[in-house]
């Protein structure tokens, strides 16, 4: 695969995992009842359930990030170059 295809590839792979990751930290933040608030209701549950997708999620967005960064090395070089962070680029 070409490279211009692997970089938009992982960029829309990062935008629906941080489009996901938004919508399930809202949704535990201001929507779903905290504590005793449900009552030993099903919300309870899918509280729980969202919050180890958001986590597991997460965790492969950190990941999608960092081959993100490995694809963009030569434009972060460049640019740490231009701006004279060159004690930070080996070779």
């Amino acid at each position: 695969m070409e490279r211009p295809k692997k970089m938009w590839g992982v960029n829309v792979v990062l935008f629906v995992l941080g489009s996901f990751l938004a919508v399930t930290g809202l949704i535990n933040a201001w929507v779903l009842p905290h504590g005793y608030e449900a009552k030993g209701s099903v919300l309870i549950d899918i509280r729980h359930f969202l919050t180890e997708c958001h986590e597991w999620v997460g965790l492969v967005f950190i990941l999608a990030v960092i081959l993100h960064l490995v694809l963009h090395s030569s434009y972060v070089r460049k640019n740490m170059t231009k701006f004279g962070w060159t004690r930070w680029i080996k070779g």
